[in-house]
């Protein structure tokens, strides 16, 4: 027996001892993977290729190997908070202008001031994907994008509705917007320039006396924009009608392409158009599915395509990693993808701190696709995968690395007994 069994046993243990504290000290890190270290048994080299020595020398610590295992997941308030639900790593880099990537499991994003996502417990690294709709092509830092989305002029109304079949004519023959007794039902609806000004359209209902076509039913229908008759209070004019059959069916009338004519609206008639603002194209009006019936008046669905001017007023982060904005008029917008990465070994990954690792040629090549596709896994928002360190089991490895070490000592203590045995002989 010699010192040096002894003296590598305790190297050994020492080093499992400072493992088992690393992984206790980082039981709360978020995205924090525990280690493990792993020993390999040494044997000296006899002379005249006489093989092995059969004792051994000792032991060497030949690895220290990480754990990639699922951590659990913990919900949490902030909405940049992501959680990677199955493999892959987030991909980062260090700054603006250094695209070296790093790679790590904590999803604790928030924005800076310029609108980049970053991780600040990671060094500040910026969360690469690609932009906008983009879908391919080199990984770049994600921005939110917080400029407004433009105003839509309207090119088109559609609405469906009911006419009761039992009203009469209106008393008054001559349409006044103003007088209920000149039409029989009324309804409204939003239209937008091209600025995103909103206009008031109300259209009116007016039951005819005398149909086009004989056992029909016809229906005039006016409009006003912002009160003002169309294309004018002097001379208020049908935009379209409506013609059903006995059965209360849509004959004619279903589709008019140019009930508002773009260059009436843009004459500059008081209360129509805005300063500065157009309509650039012609508004038609949709009445597929509308029916005359035995029943009261009733709107069924109004829509119209134009939009105000839209404000983003918040984001969120699908299990796919598209970044979705959702605007003040109602619109979303994609504004990005987060990318995933995953390798073949990824226990070559050499660790930087920080949670952060890089690649080495152990690692293999690393392959960037979206969370849910192949071999990613799912990215959970508002989220974060705790440590997947088991304490209770970590405290148990400490109880028998101590031992171990114990155990070393002892055997060195038995060495310094027998050699001064040796030296008390006479």
């Amino acid at each position: 027996m010699s010192f040096q069994q002894g003296l590598s046993g305790l190297a050994g243990a020492s080093k499992s001892l400072d493992v088992i504290g690393n992984n206790v000290a980082n039981a709360s890190t978020v995205g924090f993977k525990s280690a493990q270290a792993q020993f390999a048994d040494m044997y000296a080299n006899s002379m005249n290729r006489s093989g092995n020595s059969p004792v051994g020398i000792g032991v060497a610590v030949a690895n220290v190997q990480q754990a990639f295992t699922q951590g659990n997941v913990t919900t949490t308030n902030n909405p940049l908070d992501i959680a990677i639900n199955g493999d892959g790593f987030f991909r980062m880099q260090g700054s603006l202008t250094d695209s070296s990537p790093m790679y790590g499991r904590n999803g604790q994003f928030q924005l800076d001031k310029n609108g980049y996502i970053i991780n600040p417990s990671e060094k500040g690294a910026y969360l690469t994907g690609w932009l906008g709709t983009v879908t391919g092509g080199d990984p770049v830092p994600l921005k939110i994008d917080t400029s407004n989305i433009p105003a839509t002029a309207t090119t088109k109304i559609s609405t469906s509705l009911n006419l009761d079949s039992r009203l009469t004519v209106p008393t008054v023959a001559t349409f006044d917007p103003a007088n209920s007794n000149s039409y029989n039902s009324t309804t409204g609806v939003t239209m937008y320039d091209s600025l995103g000004n909103s206009y008031n359209v109300q259209t009116y209902y007016v039951k005819k006396t005398t149909p086009a076509v004989a056992g029909n039913t016809d229906w005039s229908v006016y409009a006003t924009i912002n009160g003002v008759a169309y294309p004018s209070n002097a001379a208020p004019a049908p935009i379209t009608t409506l013609a059903f059959t006995n059965t209360g069916v849509l004959s004619t009338g279903a589709v008019t392409a140019t009930a508002f004519s773009a260059a009436v609206l843009n004459a500059a008639v008081p209360g129509f158009v805005k300063p500065g603002a157009t309509f650039p194209s012609n508004i038609a009006v949709d009445y597929t599915g509308t029916t005359q019936t035995g029943q009261a008046f009733a709107p069924v669905a109004q829509t119209q395509d134009g939009k105000a001017p839209g404000v983003l007023s918040s984001f969120s982060i699908g299990k796919d990693g598209l970044i979705q904005g959702s605007y003040s008029n109602g619109d979303t917008k994609t504004l990005g993808q987060v990318l995933l990465v995953n390798f073949a070994n990824p226990n070559g990954l050499q660790p930087l701190g920080s949670n952060l690792y890089t690649a080495t040629s152990d690692a293999g090549q690393p392959l960037i696709g979206t969370p849910t596709t192949g071999q990613f896994g799912v990215l959970q928002a508002r989220a974060v995968e705790d440590s997947n360190v088991d304490l209770t089991t970590e405290l148990v490895n400490m109880i028998v690395a101590q031992r171990v070490y114990q155990a070393n000592s002892q055997t060195i203590k038995v060495q310094d007994t027998v050699l001064q045995t040796l030296v008390s002989l006479r």
